[in-house]
């Protein structure tokens, strides 16, 4: 934060006198809004990755220049982790669309227009804005390829599939995967795709206009994938009419830049919606079930309900990963209840057919928060065996040591060598290729027990440690995740000391 307020002084002179932490969602990155008693308010990010944070600012410039809809950065720090960008206000198109959503999907003529104007903007960020890009500087890659694909797949295989309890042939369903790979991989993909195109990241002025943030995971990669990652956003609930009359919208404007063969978009856009609808069921049950964020719980239903309508209507080309996905949609812990009556603050009414609670077979126990005066305080270290487990400073002969070193090791490869388990490069590596996330799966059950039993008999102290080879990527990684984890789900104070890594933190027990 002080780094932010350094910067707000040079670039404009005059001292930092608010600086407001701003709420995020599943990033790592934090942002908070900076101001002065005359100069205008800026946001300040603060990231964990240079490369994330240079492509950020490397693509603001193009689209800048441009002349899109978009945050200029002002600054950049010399150390590229921090850097201030225009403010663009606090109304989200997601803020903006709640009555509708909450109202399970219907919408006014007013958010139907400003879903207009929404999906009409994509093909000039994505064709305009693209033709000048040079796509190496985009992070982590440049372009979306099949090796990305098989990542996101796996994602989905070990962060939710695997929770179900749905039975299935890894062998046959890895076929699947590089078959829908291939495919994906050879869509014409000569444009921009901003690759998280979504509600949340569209910001609105005063008259109603959309403006893109948070377009640093962009790439080359076809047109198809972001219009499906708008339209089936799992909480928005659209309607297919309004879908289909969205999807018109995009092509008039796409029609202005490109030739297009509509029969083949239209397949193309099906293979996309799939695609993405696997994509972010493994990132809800990551973020959701094992890392307990309840809006991505929320969301689960929602987009178990759009794979559903996808299976009915031959969205999936693909036998035996249709025969798996038709399993688990049909699962009892994911069937909705009768639909129940519910009306809008302005007056519409509608039925919300999806107002179900879906739960992962044998997914972690869930406790209550502790809302007392318990002075429990949570040690959690990262180490390298190889300079011994951390000493238990506080005489109770620690507690709990997990061994790290059956996991996949990023530091085998030259690109993370450099890096830690905070960085986003290899926390994506970790959490792509699923080990890991297996592994801390047992790991919070179990401390969740543990520190619940631990509150209720009033002991003050607890301690849990992660060792690998190095003390570098794989302990630091989870010992983080966990910490994280703790402080979320008891609001008890937290004390994180990455030994090797020299970094030490304390989050503060909730009031």
């Amino acid at each position: 934060m002080d780094k932010l307020k350094e910067l707000y002084k040079v670039l404009t002179g005059s001292d930092c006198t608010a600086c407001e932490p701003i709420p995020g969602a599943g990033s790592n990155r934090k942002y908070y809004r900076l101001s002065c008693e005359k100069g205008k308010s800026m946001i300040g990010v603060q990231g964990t990755s240079r490369d994330e944070n240079h492509a950020f600012c490397y693509l603001s410039k193009q689209f800048s220049q441009s002349k899109l809809p978009v945050p200029q950065v002002y600054a950049v720090s010399e150390d590229g982790l921090y850097y201030l960008q225009d403010d663009l206000g606090d109304t989200t198109l997601f803020d903006a669309l709640k009555a509708g959503r909450d109202a399970g999907g219907r919408y006014t003529s007013h958010e139907k227009e400003l879903l207009r104007r929404t999906i009409s903007a994509l093909p000039d960020i994505q064709i305009r804005g693209g033709r000048h890009i040079d796509f190496s500087h985009c992070y982590p890659q440049a372009s979306m390829d099949t090796t990305n694909v098989l990542f996101d797949l796996n994602y989905f295989k070990y962060c939710f599939l695997k929770a179900t309890g749905v039975d299935f042939h890894e062998l046959k369903l890895e076929a699947s995967f590089q078959l829908m790979s291939r495919d994906i991989a050879n869509i014409p993909s000569n444009s921009f795709m901003y690759r998280d195109f979504q509600a949340r990241n569209v910001m609105l002025d005063a008259e109603g206009n959309p403006h893109f943030i948070d377009f640093q995971g962009g790439r080359r990669g076809p047109v198809q994938y972001d219009l499906a990652s708008f339209l089936w956003q799992a909480s928005a609930r659209y309607t297919k009419e309004l879908r289909n009359e969205l999807i018109d919208v995009y092509l008039t404007n796409l029609k202005h830049y490109i030739e297009v063969d509509e029969r083949r978009f239209r397949k193309d856009l099906q293979l996309c919606v799939l695609f993405r609808l696997l994509q972010v069921l493994g990132a809800y049950g990551f973020r959701g079930y094992f890392e307990r964020k309840k809006h991505f719980l929320d969301s689960i239903p929602p987009a178990l309900d759009n794979l559903r309508d996808l299976l009915d209507n031959d969205g999936c080309p693909y036998p035996y990963l249709y025969d798996v996905l038709k399993d688990m949609v049909n699962l009892p812990q994911f069937q909705p209840k009768p639909p129940v009556k519910v009306e809008r603050a302005d007056g519409y009414k509608t039925t919300d057919n999806n107002p179900y609670n879906a739960h992962i077979a044998d997914g972690p126990a869930t406790f209550s928060k502790y809302d007392g005066k318990g002075p429990l305080v949570v040690k959690v270290f990262s180490f390298s065996y190889r300079n011994g487990i951390p000493e238990d400073e506080s005489g109770n002969g620690g507690g709990y040591v997990f061994d790290c070193r059956s996991t996949h090791n990023p530091g085998r490869y030259e690109p993370y060598k450099q890096l830690t388990g905070l960085d986003e490069p290899v926390i994506r590596f970790l959490e792509d290729d699923g080990e890991i996330l297996l592994f801390l799966h047992s790991v919070y059950k179990l401390a969740d027990a543990h520190i619940q039993r631990y509150i209720q008999r009033g002991f003050t102290s607890l301690m849990f440690c992660f060792g690998c080879t190095g003390g570098q990527h794989r302990s630091v990684y989870s010992a983080q995740h966990l910490a994280e984890h703790i402080h979320e789900k008891f609001g008890i104070e937290v004390r994180i000391c990455h030994r090797e890594q020299h970094i030490n933190q304390t989050l503060p027990a909730n009031p």
